[in-house]
């Protein structure tokens, strides 16, 4: 798979507080995670490469107003954790994008987002077929959600996608490594961050 700058996005999917950050709504769940695989300094890593490269950065938080009045009355499954937790409410320190991948001009925030699959409920289809995007590389929360539900998406749409491995967090080891290990390499190219830079390289 060639990786042309000028036709790839990476796409950041909820590097938010509330996942990323001590204290967030969310973290205790995903950190051992994000400890075993180091995502916050490869994405970090990657974002940079990525600019200099002049690849698209994208972000993708989720947000809703307070009340959840987006969202079912009586929601169920990961969208009742996220209630239940009061995470990613608008305006809030925990949905807010981790300063350490704060968008940057020239970077792109995709609004709207309600749900798990970034293309479900926003313009990011609209976007990167206006942008001549082809290729998208996918890291962030979680694993065998948001970020797998994406990728599916991408994949059905007809772009190149390309996952990385070790920029994407569960909220188990079992759970992450079982979504790599027999979902991703059906809907994407899977690489670690290395194998990322090494390309665009």
């Amino acid at each position: 798979m060639a990786i042309d700058p000028s036709t790839t996005a990476v796409v950041l999917i909820e590097y938010q507080n509330d996942f990323t950050s001590p204290g967030g709504a969310l973290h205790d769940a995903v950190a051992e995670v994000m400890s075993a695989t180091d995502m916050l300094e490869k994405t970090k890593r990657v974002v940079a490469a990525a600019r200099d490269a002049g690849v698209t950065v994208m972000h993708a938080p989720i947000t809703f107003a307070a009340g959840y009045n987006e969202i079912s009355r009586h929601p169920y499954g990961i969208l009742k954790g996220v209630v239940d937790g009061q995470a990613f409410v608008k305006d809030t320190w925990g949905a807010a994008i981790v300063d350490d991948l704060e968008p940057q001009p020239g970077d792109i925030v995709i609004e709207g987002k309600r749900g798990l699959d970034t293309f479900a409920s926003t313009n990011l289809d609209f976007i990167l077929r206006s942008k001549g995007i082809s290729t998208i590389v996918l890291g962030g929360f979680l694993t065998n959600c948001c970020v797998e539900s994406t990728m599916r998406s991408g994949y059905e749409n007809g772009y190149q996608v390309i996952t990385l491995n070790d920029c994407a967090a569960a909220t188990s080891v079992p759970e992450h490594e079982n979504a790599l290990a027999y979902d991703y390499p059906m809907f994407s190219k899977p690489m670690s961050a290395e194998q990322f830079l090494g390309e665009l390289a």
